[in-house]
């Protein structure tokens, strides 16, 4: 058993707070832990509610008809959606994101695809107008479950240095309502 299991009066540690501007150093490398498999309903839904009336991405019929023979998911779902994916290990504590550039799509994405992403750490440097912040630049890839990259880009994100992010106070219930932790497995 480790220390926490067997420690009465404990508290436990807080969960994963995301990563500062003092955090990241050029040539760092980070593998984002989620994918996510592209279903019809997420590129139906996507397309409409931002009202794209290109029906190669919702009609079925019409997309049968292109050298694909099926729907192609909406690029730009798979840029938010490989956006999203970075944000655990990139922009958790974002001010606010600059830009998007040298976004490229090599290769299609259809339904039933799942997506991963990894990015690399460009260049990190101080703001000159906001002391509380820095900004860093990654490039960014997502790739399918064959390993063949979809989407490529470079961003420009602001974020918080270490003390300065907002603080969001969460409400703590008493903890009176868990459990008492097993002292012997005997006792289970």
């Amino acid at each position: 058993m480790s220390d926490e299991e067997t420690t009465p009066g404990r508290i436990g540690t807080e969960g994963w707070a995301g990563r500062f501007f003092e955090d990241f150093a050029p040539g760092d490398l980070y593998y984002h832990p989620l994918g996510k498999t592209v279903t019809d309903t997420d590129n139906q839904w996507f397309t409409l509610l931002t009202q794209n009336t290109a029906k190669v991405h919702f009609d079925h019929v019409a997309s049968s008809q292109t050298e694909f023979r099926r729907p192609l998911v909406n690029s730009t779902f798979i840029l938010a959606l490989v956006t999203g994916q970075s944000v655990i290990d990139l922009s958790f504590n974002v001010m606010a994101n600059l830009g998007w550039d040298e976004v490229r799509l090599p290769a299609p994405v259809f339904d039933g695809d799942t997506i991963y992403s990894r990015s690399k750490v460009l260049e990190k440097r101080e703001s000159k107008s906001r002391p509380n912040v820095g900004i860093v630049t990654v490039a960014t890839e997502g790739f399918n479950q064959d390993g063949v990259v979809v989407i490529s880009y470079r961003r420009t994100f602001l974020v918080y240095r270490r003390g300065y992010a907002p603080v969001n106070p969460t409400p703590r219930p008493d903890e009176a309502s868990l459990p008492g932790i097993v002292t012997d497995v005997a006792d289970a």
